[in-house]
Order: C-alpha cells, then sequence, then structure tokens
C-alpha cells in the first residue's frame, strides 16, 4: 500500500514563529493611527507624506499581540476602556506596484471580553517596519460597522 504526503510546498516554508527576546532586542517605533467612528482611517490621508493627526507612537516588539496594542490605547483613551468597545487592527503599508498606500486589515479585539485574534501578532500578519497601524475603535453602544463591502443590492 502507497502512502502519498500531503504537506504542500508552502507549508515546507513555512518556519515558526522565533521568540523575541525582550531584553535583548531593540524595540521598533510602531505609529498608529486611530478614530473613534468605527471606521479606518481613508487611504488619501496618509498620501504625498501627510498622515492623520490622532497618531500614538509605541515602542514595541514585533511579537506584540493585538491584545497587548489594545491595552497600550487604552492607557492612551480612557473612553476605550469601557466594556465592549470593540478594536478593529488594520496594516497600512505602502504599494511596491503602484504609488500610494493600501491596507489590510487583520483582527479585532473587545475590551473585557477574549476574543481568537487576541493573541495575533504583527509578525504573523506580515507587518514590515515602516508600515503603519491603523485602529478602528468602536464605542460600546454602537455595533461595529459591517466587515467587508455591503452588496449594492
Amino acid at each position: 500500500m502507497a502512502v502519498e504526503s500531503r504537506v504542500t510546498q508552502e507549508e515546507i516554508k513555512k518556519e515558526p514563529e522565533k521568540p523575541i527576546d525582550r531584553e535583548k532586542t531593540c524595540p521598533l517605533l510602531l505609529r498608529v493611527f486611530t478614530t473613534n467612528n468605527g471606521r479606518h482611517h481613508r487611504m488619501d490621508e496618509f498620501s504625498r507624506g501627510n498622515v492623520p493627526s490622532s497618531e500614538l507612537q509605541i515602542y514595541t516588539w514585533m511579537d506584540a499581540t493585538l491584545k497587548e496594542l489594545t491595552s497600550l490605547v487604552k492607557e492612551v483613551y480612557p473612553e476605550a476602556r469601557k466594556k465592549g468597545t470593540h478594536f478593529n487592527f488594520a496594516i497600512v503599508f505602502t504599494d511596491p506596484k503602484r504609488p500610494g498606500y493600501r491596507v489590510k486589515e487583520i483582527g479585532s479585539t473587545m475590551s473585557g471580553r477574549k476574543g481568537t485574534d487576541d493573541s495575533m501578532t504583527l509578525q504573523s500578519q506580515k507587518f514590515q517596519i515602516g508600515d503603519y497601524l491603523d485602529i478602528a475603535i468602536t464605542p460600546p453602544n454602537r455595533a461595529p460597522p459591517p466587515l467587508g463591502r455591503m452588496r449594492p443590492y
């Protein structure tokens, strides 16, 4: 009886995340932009060397989790500490194929609740030093905007 391997080339190339020794590794400067209306910034707000005014600068490491970043944002914005506040994370990066920026939503967290994205790291989402992080904060009394695009019908 023949046995066939089901391991794909992609799985072979995938290297496990190496733990980062925060005592020996220099932190990176993470430029974070927040909104409190539940929507991410428009990409044109990042054009021509401009950035939105709501910037937070966080020194952290590539193994920082979304939950860890959420707690740092809550230290700066006390109103975001309310239970049920929703944080939607996106990486904003330059597009190598054309001028301008692109956005990639990577996950979300919620104050006071455990979630599946809590332990997601910047490194696991292919964050590169120099990229921005955009966090759309939705207060608990408002439902977060639907993910993806709305259908026109």
